[in-house]
């Protein structure tokens, strides 16, 4: 259905957004497998896994990206983009600029972000991309001068001390 909807032939990524637990691992990412083999699938991508999950999932196909959530508030996947930055697979943290109490006026994201020259959100995705090189931000945006805000995060450069104050 998703390739009559895309009208294409060949969907690049197809991210399983939720490994449901009623059924079977190897069956969800089995019928994946059998996507790619027939052509309609490129890459498999998953998303909300653990390192478990992902490791279970890769004996049975390769997989090309994970997508979690990950930001300067919510930073439990840290053992997953360290696993997936050792075997090259694309990180790709949803919801990267929650800064919570990080972006409070004095608070570490919003004096990094005034040493830098660069907006809070910048600075955020800027952590994060400091974080690995696998890391790749997908923020939302809601106009064209966000949008241009979000791409000039990838010109903001972190030092090490300021990659820590943000916490590392």
């Amino acid at each position: 259905m998703s390739l009559r909807r895309l009208r294409t032939d060949r969907i690049g990524l197809f991210q399983l957004h939720r490994i449901d637990p009623a059924y079977p691992l190897a069956d969800q990412i089995g019928a994946l497998r059998q996507l790619r083999e027939e052509g309609k699938v490129r890459h498999i991508g998953l998303s909300e896994v653990t390192v478990a999950e992902l490791e279970a999932a890769s004996a049975i196909t390769p997989i090309a990206s994970v997508q979690n959530v990950c930001n300067l508030v919510t930073r439990g996947h840290g053992p997953v983009i360290d696993h997936t930055a050792a075997r090259g697979i694309a990180f790709l943290p949803y919801f990267p600029v929650a800064m919570g109490e990080h972006a409070r006026s004095g608070g570490p994201a919003a004096q990094v972000a005034a040493e830098l020259g660069a907006t809070p959100s910048q600075t955020a995705l800027a952590w994060l991309l400091h974080r690995a090189p696998n890391v790749i931000p997908i923020p939302g945006t809601s106009s064209p001068a966000h949008l241009a805000e979000n791409a000039a995060a990838l010109e903001v450069t972190l030092t090490e001390d300021q990659f820590k104050r943000l916490g590392a």
